[in-house]
């Protein structure tokens, strides 16, 4: 009978110790699937997500506008941020992705652009660093980029074979050690050649502003380089009126005007 009785003491021990850890799985659900989720990235990069409102917060919003100023015009650039269709107008053409074709409308026939090329160009320099976030990218590490003495540590960003347009581009995000904010994207054009290429252009990241709880730039400038030595600003772009909705447009916003043709890639 004591042997009985100690065995029972033991079982109901045990069980004690297990109900813990079952109640708080129970309790939260989605603690694996968030750390599954979270693993994707590397540290850095959530931390810098973080530094700009957060991946969360920014998977939230449903459509990016903003006017883009240009020598005697403005184009209105509008995306949807997750079937990444497009529209841009001007006074000059528009311009759009539909979700099957790129478009492009240009009545006076002075548009001398690739379309295919410049639809949704601005959209991925602007949308730092969260497009960085997207499906099909590989993550890896490269040497820090040094910058007036500053030293700005970074992540490499490459894509999977057959991930968007041009599957061997690269890009370079770098950040500031401190605050863990974008500072710089080096980056490399593959379009029409398919060929990687080593030839890294450097845009900095120095001026930004808040957007409905996210910070986006302000203004992006290009800088002239030999290799990772950054010389002297070259062009500077500038975003206004820029909002992020959480309200759908309809997809009839961003379909082929009766007036467009569809294009594709240019040929070098």
């Amino acid at each position: 009978m004591r042997k009985v009785f100690l065995l029972l003491i033991f079982l109901g021990h045990f069980s004690c110790k297990e109900a813990p850890r079952d109640n708080a799985d129970k309790s939260n659900p989605q603690v694996l699937s968030t750390k599954i989720e979270q693993s994707k990235y590397p540290d850095a990069l959530e931390r810098v997500f973080k530094a700009h409102g957060g991946l969360q917060n920014w998977t939230k919003k449903k459509v990016l506008v903003y006017d883009l100023p240009k020598a005697g015009f403005t184009e209105t650039h509008t995306t949807d941020l997750k079937t990444r269709m497009d529209k841009i107008v001007s006074s000059n053409f528009s311009m759009g992705f539909d979700g099957n074709h790129v478009w492009l409308l240009d009545k006076t026939g002075n548009y001398k652009g690739d379309p295919v090329f410049y639809h949704n160009l601005m959209f991925y320099f602007y949308a730092m660093p969260f497009v960085l976030a997207d499906d099909g990218i590989i993550y890896g590490e490269t040497t820090n980029l040094i910058f007036d003495g500053k030293s700005y540590p970074g992540v490499s960003i490459s894509y999977h074979s057959g991930v968007g347009t041009s599957p061997k581009d690269e890009y370079f995000l770098h950040y500031d050690p401190q605050t863990y904010q974008m500072a710089w994207l080096g980056y490399t054009v593959t379009y029409r050649s398919g060929e990687k290429s080593d030839n890294v252009k450097w845009i900095r990241y120095a001026d930004w502003m808040e957007v409905n709880n996210i910070i986006l730039p302000k203004a992006i400038t290009w800088h002239a380089y030999e290799g990772k030595v950054i010389k002297e600003a070259k062009n500077t772009v500038h975003f206004e009126n820029v909002t992020l909705s959480e309200s759908l447009k309809p997809d009839s916003f961003y379909a082929m005007p009766v007036d467009s043709k569809s294009v594709e890639m240019k040929q070098e």
